[in-house]
């Protein structure tokens, strides 16, 4: 493979997964913005404001290091790149404020800032994948969280996605 080859590979490789990125960022800062603007509407002036700063640097990490090398692999088919998928996750949740691996006591511990932050970058994950905001929230999301439907954090995030998502049609009898 000749040099230009190369270099023109590495180069479409690394651009697709700067799109990529910034595709879900800019989602995920949308979502931010819409529901800050709610949240400042209801007086919660502060939370909003910062909602709406966090949606401009959400997932920042995403650009550098093993996240950029392997969290944009699609379909990891080594052994080893599993593997560097899975470090790639790990060091991602685990520094970035919106999520519950990033507090020792989970979610739970989460401030409200980055507990609506997560329901804004889950929203985004559920629109770019075509699933289900709730099937996640109320399967995956209360199983990883280790939460229930009566405990407070739940309540609160169904009080943010009822802010943040648009209500459907009723059904005309």
């Amino acid at each position: 493979m000749k040099k230009t080859d190369k270099l023109r590979k590495e180069a479409e490789l690394t651009l697709s997964k700067i799109r990529s990125i910034t595709r879900h960022i800019r989602n995920v800062e949308d979502n931010c913005l819409i529901l800050g603007e709610k949240l400042i509407l209801q007086g919660r002036i502060d939370l909003g404001k910062q909602l709406i700063a966090n949606g401009f640097i959400h997932d920042a990490s995403k650009f550098t290091g093993i996240e950029f090398e392997y969290l944009s692999l699609y379909n990891p088919t080594e052994e080893n790149n599993k593997l560097k998928m899975k470090l790639a996750i790990q060091q991602h949740n685990t520094t970035n404020l919106h999520h519950a691996e990033a507090w020792s006591g989970g979610i739970k511990d989460m401030p409200d800032v980055y507990l609506a932050e997560l329901v804004c970058d889950i929203k985004a994950r559920s629109e770019e994948f075509g699933t289900s905001l709730m099937d996640y929230i109320n399967g995956t999301g209360i199983k990883r969280w280790g939460i229930t439907e009566d405990d407070d954090v739940y309540k609160r995030i169904l009080g943010f996605i009822n802010l943040l998502c648009e209500k459907p049609f009723e059904q005309i009898k």
